[in-house]
């Protein structure tokens, strides 16, 4: 081989090289929450996103489907909610796909329940006897909008690792997301006299806020007073706000209503002066319209997830829409 010859090989196969590295990212996200989360930090030049499960949907009720095989097949990452969300598909999706790239425990497969703080995590045994309940913790944390911002962090982090020469994009675009989700929760006044982060603890801590705006203060009236819900799906949206929930429709989670159980949450309604209930569009309202009937309290039927309503057309537009739909007269 000659040393012009050589030369030109050795060139060829470096920009073969730094093409491979730059090329885009193939996320596939289990839910449309993760998805949004991971087009927000990766932009549109660096990566392809796309979720299996639709805002429409229940993820615990899915099943493995050739066309999600196929999408786990091409993909560079894989993005899960975890504590068992997934259980009934995520792992034959993955094992049939047979791409090594997006096993668990590999830098390709990303769990982000490992990133946010955990609520209902059960101690104790555990058995189908107590429905559908899940041993690491309730999975329905992206309803919480600090959660939101966690998994977004968490997001950033983990594509930066892949993609080292595009992690200031990654940053930037994690930067410019966090800060308009502190804006929508707090409002610019509040963030104007103190940090974002400051603003979180003293929120959670039920502290006042100077110059409060945003989501929080929309939800301030609801602070401290009860709703009913159909699943367990508004656990983390309803500490983060200060909302007790008295009670769920279904008996146990998974569990469908019974006429029993809902009489004795008509009662526990009433004594505790529950006037609001709140369940997701993919779920029969006729157990909620049952209940309100007999107790008074006002139905929102609203989307968990983005692309679950029209208007939900994003992360931070979802949670716009719940809180302007518990928050209507």
């Amino acid at each position: 081989m000659n040393q012009r010859y050589f030369a030109v090989l050795v060139l060829a196969l470096a920009l073969a090289a730094s093409a491979g590295a730059s090329e885009t990212l193939n996320i596939v996200a289990t839910t449309s929450d993760i998805a949004d989360l991971a087009r927000a930090v990766a932009g549109g030049d660096h990566a392809a996103v796309s979720s299996i499960c639709i805002g429409t949907e229940d993820p615990h009720y899915l099943t493995a489907k050739p066309g999600f095989i196929a999408r786990a097949r091409a993909a560079d990452v894989w993005i899960a909610v975890g504590l068992e969300l997934e259980s009934a598909w995520e792992l034959p999706v993955l094992n049939g796909s047979r791409n090594r790239k997006i096993p668990p425990g590999t830098a390709g497969y990303l769990d982000l329940s490992t990133s946010v703080e955990l609520l209902e995590v059960p101690h104790g045994p555990i058995s189908r006897s107590m429905g559908d309940v899940h041993p690491g913790g309730n999975p329905h944390y992206w309803l919480d909008p600090l959660n939101g911002r966690r998994m977004a962090e968490a997001i950033a982090e983990r594509l930066a690792r892949l993609r080292p020469e595009q992690a200031g994009d990654f940053y930037a675009n994690l930067a410019k997301f966090r800060k308009e989700l502190d804006r929508r929760m707090f409002g610019a006044e509040a963030l104007k006299g103190a940090k974002a982060e400051t603003l979180w603890k003293r929120h959670a801590r039920g502290e006042e806020i100077a110059n409060p705006g945003g989501w929080a203060a929309q939800l301030a009236p609801l602070r401290g007073k009860g709703i009913v819900t159909y699943h367990k799906s508004w656990t983390y949206f309803a500490h983060r706000f200060g909302m007790q929930v008295a009670g769920e429709m279904e008996p146990k989670p998974g569990v469908p209503p019974t006429a029993r159980h809902l009489a004795a949450l008509g009662e526990t309604m009433k004594a505790q002066g529950v006037g609001l209930i709140l369940q997701e569009p993919f779920y029969s309202r006729k157990a909620a319209d049952r209940l309100a009937a007999a107790t008074g309290a006002r139905v929102v039927v609203v989307a968990n997830s983005v692309g679950g309503q029209p208007e939900a057309t994003d992360y931070l537009a979802l949670m716009d829409r719940i809180v302007k739909q518990l928050t209507e007269k």
